[in-house]
């Protein structure tokens, strides 16, 4: 017997218990087998899926973290202007008070000026007004203390009225 050479009967019981072997793997070790494969090939498959949804709901979050961004930027520069723009028309609101302010005190001072300038000239007319009788009186009193100046006095004041 020749190991190299196989006999019939060698070939024909191993090929059987092969066959035999294939049915018994088929049927209690090649379902459970193939079953964990395609479950493990389907758990694989779901994750993938899940990760690109997740993929996807990362980049919806970004996306809508920029928009908030950018509305909370645009947001932010509005109300910046809003300040600016209230600062700005607060200063010309006090700037237009203090003006107005001003104008009334200078109207006010001049109207005092005036005031001022017209008692002083009233007193100042007072003060001429009995300077004069003063002078007049002293003239007359002269003029008068001689009698021949007196009638003469007299006739040249009835010669300049006049009778209606």
């Amino acid at each position: 017997m020749d190991l190299v050479t196989p006999d019939f009967g060698l070939v024909f019981w191993t090929g059987l218990t092969f066959l035999f072997l294939v049915l018994i793997l088929r049927k209690f070790a090649w379902k459970p087998i193939l079953g964990a494969v395609e479950e493990r090939e389907y758990g694989i498959k779901d994750a993938l899926a899940s990760a690109e949804k997740a993929k996807l709901e990362m980049q919806n979050l970004t996306a809508d973290n920029e928009r908030i961004l950018k509305e909370a930027r645009a947001e932010r520069e509005t109300l910046l202007k809003e300040a600016r723009e209230i600062k700005t028309k607060m200063i010309a609101d006090a700037k237009d008070e203090a003006q107005s302010q001003a104008s009334k005190l200078i109207e006010q001072a001049q109207i005092a000026i005036q005031s001022e300038k017209k008692a002083a000239i009233a007193e100042l007319k007072n003060q001429v007004a009995e300077l004069s009788v003063n002078i007049a009186e002293k003239m007359v009193r002269e003029e008068l203390s001689n009698n021949d100046k007196q009638l003469k006095l007299v006739e040249d004041m009835l010669g300049e009225a006049t009778l209606n």
